[in-house]
């Protein structure tokens, strides 16, 4: 058996239940996580003394995924609240970091820079991003293209000065946090790191930090790198971990072939470069030679969002089945699936040679999902480990979540004035409907799906399968 363990970001099922379905493919590995109750949410933090004391009494593992957010500062959205100094959190890393390799052959690690959202929703922020938001985001854009262009009379702040001073303050002291990471990896604690830009564009703080690190990488020569996206990145380190003694490689097909120098919505780097950036942070190979097609149903012009309603891209083409084994990422709109991408994929009966789809959030999302879900199966394949009926269980989920729930019936949820709950559970037969169709697809026997909303907002359904 093949030891995994992994800290996740938080408690949201794309971050959890998710590795631990695509890993059930491969019957060889054994997967460690802690009880989900420890890790954060909305709301709350994670319980880190719980998770400490997980890692303390599991077992040393082949590979070990962290998140070092979770760690120092209790989860991601934690680490953009947290009231803690910097002397706090470095007292409790240097503690953690006495127990790392004594957990673990191999210590993959990430960590967020804190990102700037462009609105004024303070959801996931502080309480005073919901008056100003916006500001704060073109105060800091502007900030950094002065320095960049050296133009340093252009920023005009508006923003009251106890507010910036906090926000200013708190970025700082995650980016020194950031910094101390770096000696973690050129002492050899952590063997591979990879600092993660969620929700970014062409300047801001968090670019202008990003560009810092990895002048600091680069001087240093560290095993480090900066990457575009967030919650795809334990994916995508995991799959590393199974292709290292592997030789993988993957032949990479767009549906829109002239448009891949586009830059996707909430990223700051071409498709192409956000596909190949995935592809060998997972230490896999590009070449027609090859054991995968990774096809990427990309967007011509400008990539939708379904959840900003602005949905305006529809595949209308005609898909032929590769003879080559593949898989999917379909990235035409942000948070959802192409629903004429779809109806192409289901025509007929799932193939044996499809190895994976995603379409969920972030186009880097969709990408990093993909390709650990590929990776998991062929090697499974190849090991004699593959478990398909957990295969057909993944891509049940995926098209009920991507498909059923983000391009569809979220938009109700969101809109319908009812409780998110009440409104979910108000759609309990068009569930239905995309069930029978899905499952006949898959050739694939549940008995029953259960629809929740796990942090109570619309954003995110978590979708529980039993199989007969």
């Amino acid at each position: 058996m093949k030891k995994i363990a992994l800290i996740p970001i938080d408690n949201r099922p794309i971050c959890y239940t998710l590795v631990r379905d695509i890993l059930k493919q491969d019957n060889s590995i054994e997967l460690f996580m802690p009880e989900r109750n420890f890790l954060g949410t909305l709301k709350k933090n994670a319980d880190i003394e719980k998770i400490y004391n997980f890692i303390e009494n599991m077992p040393k593992a082949d590979i070990f995924v962290i998140s070092l957010d979770t760690i120092a500062y209790g989860g991601l959205i934690s680490s953009r609240r947290c009231p803690e100094n910097f002397e706090q959190i470095k007292e409790r890393l240097l503690s953690f970091r006495k127990l790392l390799k004594q957990k673990a052959e191999k210590i993959y690690a990430f960590s967020s820079i804190m990102r700037i959202s462009n609105n004024n929703i303070n959801e996931e922020e502080k309480d005073y991003w919901a008056q100003w938001g916006k500001r704060i985001f073109e105060f800091s854009y502007y900030q950094h293209k002065s320095r960049k262009e050296k133009t340093y009379n252009c920023v005009y702040n508006q923003v009251p000065r106890d507010i910036l001073e906090d926000y200013l303050d708190t970025r700082k002291r995650n980016f020194d946090i950031n910094k101390l990471y770096l000696d973690w990896v050129e002492d050899k604690t952590i063997d591979m790191l990879v600092f993660s830009k969620d929700d970014t564009g062409e300047y801001g703080l968090n670019v202008e930090e990003a560009e810092l690190l990895e002048y600091e990488i680069k001087n240093r020569k560290l095993n480090a790198q900066v990457k575009t996206g967030a919650d795809e990145i334990p994916l995508t380190l995991l799959a590393r971990a199974l292709a290292e003694n592997n030789s993988i490689s993957m032949d990479v097909e767009y549906t829109n072939p002239d448009s891949i120098g586009k830059i996707s919505r909430y990223e700051d780097i071409s498709v192409k470069n956000c596909v190949e950036g995935q592809i060998k942070l997972a230490n896999c190979a590009i070449s027609q030679n090859t054991d995968l097609k990774f096809i990427i149903n990309n967007f011509k012009n400008t990539q939708g969002d379904y959840v900003l309603g602005d949905v305006i891209n529809t595949f209308n083409k005609s898909f032929k089945v590769p003879e080559e084994n593949f898989f999917v990422a379909d990235i035409s709109n942000a948070n959802g699936a192409d629903k004429g991408f779809i109806k192409e994929l289901i025509k007929n009966k799932c193939p044996k040679n499809m190895y994976g789809f995603c379409a969920y959030n972030t186009s880097a999302n969709s990408v990093g999902c993909a390709i650990l879900s590929a990776v998991t199966k062929l090697l499974a394949q190849k090991n004699g480990s593959y478990n398909d009926n957990a295969f057909k269980k993944l891509m049940f989920i995926r098209l009920l979540d991507d498909w059923a729930y983000q391009a569809d019936i979220r938009k109700f949820v969101r809109e319908s004035g009812l409780d998110f709950t009440q409104a979910l559970k108000t759609k309990v037969q068009e569930f239905k409907n995309y069930e029978k169709i899905i499952a006949n697809y898959l050739d694939f026997d549940y008995n029953n799906v259960n629809y929740t909303l796990p942090w109570d907002r619309s954003f995110e359904a978590e979708i529980d399968v039993k199989i007969i």
